[in-house]
């Protein structure tokens, strides 16, 4: 009988990880265990996802406000620093702020509005809209913010947070506006606190006359005092651990999924990928929220997972060509079209609606998606099936 279930994201349960643990056991003992005790039959690529904030426990890749405090002090020598852009998170970027700040410099907290980068609202966009303010060139300060915003709390958090982020940087002024070169009026030392837009940001401040303009993937770049680090990405994609502490990206993924990969494919004799993930690419469409706050979906993956999928819009090809034919006609049809389809269709009419995103991305959103960020307990994600097709049996 023909297969009738294509793609499954499983969740897959897990012991608490602390640092020194060898997660690759941990990891490749859940998966073996959750095959045994369901009777989930593994085949050839499959995927074994694993959350990036297991691999940073377990390499105890953290760092404290004291740490990032001496890092800011180590690369920016003046009295005053600008920390331009950041996301309104308290995960995110509060625990941040608070090391920046105790640095002992005057901080100029400049936000973007109405929202930040990743569509996190400070403000009521009607009430902008209704505004004679031109968000485009107008420079706010908190008294004509407020004039404007009023007290605005976030959809979801109910959070105010300019009085937030005051009261963990009482050494601040908080300022609103969205051309980074304006920030230079309050100093030529500037941190770009913003994630995906980063590198245009810096750009434009050298462009402008910027003394010493740093970005937070050059924060914690190496050790400080015993710290943890990420020599890639800093404290991109970094989480609050305790009111002191913060998780840091986790470090020499490559190292892992290959380990994790020989394990699984030992085991199971099947040719097995794996990726580390984080926050999955995607919008929520109630609080417009783009959830993707790491530098990437996925830090470090087997080379089975480079690459965009390559696939036909059946809904396309129904309308079109096999409209005519009976339902057992068209259904053969179709499975014969995708078997036969070409490698390469970019450009063509047949793929119009599909997705040509990165593989790792569209895995690393359905991995985030099923493990969610609360208490699921599921940080391994199983996902099957997701590289076959209509035509697989």
């Amino acid at each position: 009988m023909k297969r009738l279930i294509g793609t499954r994201s499983i969740g897959l349960r897990a012991p608490i990880i602390e640092k020194g643990d060898d997660l690759v056991e941990i990891v490749f003992d859940s998966v073996k265990n959750a095959c045994k005790n369901h009777e989930i039959e593994i085949n050839d690529k499959d995927v074994v996802c694993v959350t990036e904030s297991l691999v940073a426990r377990a390499q105890g890749n953290y760092a404290n406000i004291d740490q990032i405090a001496k890092d800011i002090n180590n690369k920016f020598d003046g009295d005053e620093l600008v920390v331009l852009f950041p996301i309104l998170s308290r995960n995110r970027f509060s625990i941040l702020l608070r090391g920046i700040a105790k640095s002992g410099k005057k901080l100029h907290i400049c936000l973007s509005y109405p929202q930040d980068e990743v569509g996190n609202y400070l403000m009521d966009e009607m009430d902008l809209f209704n505004s004679d303010i031109n968000p485009y060139k107008d420079v706010l300060d908190i008294d004509e913010f407020r004039k404007i915003a009023g007290e605005y709390k976030h959809t979801f958090t109910d959070i105010d947070y300019p009085k937030l982020y005051s009261e963990y940087a009482k050494n601040s002024e908080i300022h609103f506006l969205n051309n980074p070169v304006d920030a230079l009026k309050f100093s030529k030392d500037v941190l770009v606190c913003s994630i995906h837009t980063r590198e245009i940001v810096k750009r434009k401040l050298k462009e402008a006359g910027g003394k010493n303009i740093l970005s937070l993937d050059e924060i914690l770049d190496g050790s400080v005092d015993g710290s943890g680090f990420n020599e890639k990405y800093g404290l991109l994609g970094s989480n609050l651990s305790t009111e002191n502490e913060v998780k840091l990206f986790p470090r020499n993924g490559e190292e892992f999924v290959l380990k994790l990969q020989e394990k699984l494919k030992n085991e199971f004799n099947k040719e097995i990928e794996v990726m580390i993930y984080g926050d999955g690419a995607f919008k929520d469409p109630v609080g417009k929220i783009w959830e993707l706050a790491d530098p990437v979906v996925s830090p470090a993956f087997t080379s089975g997972l480079f690459g965009t999928p390559s696939e036909l819009k059946i809904k396309y090809i129904a309308d079109n060509e096999f409209s005519h034919l009976s339902i057992e006609e068209r259904t053969s049809a179709m499975v014969d079209r995708i078997s036969k389809k070409e490698k390469e269709l970019v450009g063509k009419n047949e793929t119009l609606g599909t997705t040509p995103r990165q593989i790792t991305d569209l895995l690393g959103s359905l991995a985030d998606l099923t493990s969610g960020s609360g208490d699921k307990g599921t940080p391994i994600v199983l996902i099957q099936g997701y590289f076959d097709n209509y035509s697989n049996n």
